[in-house]
């Protein structure tokens, strides 16, 4: 497989971020966050991050051609030579449909979109389980990382509170947005035979040897048909 270039998909809760982490020190492929790239090239003071800032300090969304510039920008560098994992982008069958045009006049395209499958309710289960040290930001969860004594951090003993982005009616509206603006690029992909579908409510070690798993499929498919 020539390069690698991979779009990591999925509702909020479902384990991208940790899925992307495991793939860029297993691969040694850039991993790119579309806020993380955003934020770099305005700090860089790139010509289209000159243009994004000026967006948003206005308090405007950025557009789409200008978001789509950024990150081709970034894709078309030395780092991403051999390949990328992109998480957070693209969010709508119009982003993806622009990056797939400028990936085209570089001729190169996306290999794989990994979608981590996870239902609502466990979404929901996820990121609603979470509590925050009101002092320092410790991070526990009410089952899989509960504190010692309810109520109280661990680390500094300070009251344990559910931030207003992990309140439930809070995740359902992302949930909703998600599927309302996200959810048609499965469609989309799986039409380009792209799509590749994971388990995300498994252990995520588990569900990271299914990434492992379907990589390596694709890449005998891809000797195979050579």
């Amino acid at each position: 497989m020539a390069e690698l270039n991979l779009v990591l998909l999925g509702p909020p809760g479902s384990g991208k971020g940790t899925q992307g982490e495991r793939l860029n020190e297993d691969l040694r492929l850039p991993y790119y966050a579309t806020g993380d790239i955003l934020r770099a090239a305005v700090r860089d003071k790139t010509e289209l991050g000159r243009t994004a800032k000026g967006y948003m300090d206005a308090g405007d969304l950025v557009p789409d051609e200008v978001i789509v510039g950024v990150i081709v920008e970034a894709l078309d560098s030395d780092a991403a030579r051999d390949g990328f994992i992109l998480d957070g982008f693209p969010r709508t069958t119009p982003q993806a449909e622009a990056l797939d045009a400028k990936l085209d006049e570089l001729g190169r395209r996306v290999t794989a979109v990994l979608l981590i499958d996870v239902t609502d309710d466990e979404v929901v289960r996820r990121i609603g389980g979470r509590r925050t040290c009101a002092e320092n930001g410790h991070v526990f969860h009410v089952d899989f990382n509960p504190p010692k004594r309810e109520g109280a951090c661990d680390i500094d003993g300070s009251e344990l509170i559910t931030r207003d982005d992990d309140n439930p009616a809070t995740i359902r509206n992302r949930l909703n947005q998600y599927h309302e603006k996200t959810e048609p690029l499965v469609d989309y992909y799986d039409q380009r035979s792209v799509l590749r579908r994971i388990d995300g409510e498994k252990d995520p070690d588990e569900v990271a040897e299914e990434i492992r798993r379907t990589l390596a499929t694709m890449r005998l498919e891809q000797d195979e048909a050579v």
